[in-house]
């Protein structure tokens, strides 16, 4: 008699969670989709995660994260946000919102989309459909 044994299973939640977005489960996805997506949602650099995955024995080049990223992106599990030319981050969280960034800190922080009200937007070009609103408020301390 087999024993159904996939709910114990250290990585079946993140397999199906890559399977379910497409993506094939290679070792190098399986390690980065488990820092990533268990626990809190989350925003990080390409640099953080590169730090995270060696300090928890992930072998993986910065280039492989940074596929790695936009291949979850591309999948729809991550979002870009882009900060400033050359400065991304990467949010597990895909739900409608918005965020502030810290400029002291570097940060990213979740704010709710019922907290922002755009009261008006220009029509968008001929055969295309605003898909979304992006807002990202900068915020430093006060001197």
């Amino acid at each position: 008699m087999t024993e159904n044994t996939s709910h114990t299973r250290p990585y079946s939640g993140v397999i199906a969670h890559l399977k379910q977005a497409g993506l094939r489960p290679t070792r190098q996805r399986i390690a980065l989709a488990k820092l990533l997506f268990e626990g809190e949602n989350r925003h990080v650099t390409a640099e953080d995660l590169h730090a995270e995955a060696r300090a928890a024995g992930v072998s993986v080049s910065l280039a492989t994260i940074y596929n790695s990223l936009h291949q979850f992106t591309d999948a729809g599990i991550m979002r870009e946000v882009v900060v400033e030319a050359g400065r991304s981050y990467f949010d597990t969280n895909t739900g409608d919102h918005h965020h502030f960034f810290h400029e002291d800190t570097g940060s990213l922080e979740d704010i709710p989309t019922e907290l922002i009200n755009v009261s008006a937007l220009p029509a968008a070009p001929q055969g295309k459909s605003v898909q979304r609103v992006d807002v990202i408020v900068r915020v430093s301390a006060d001197d």
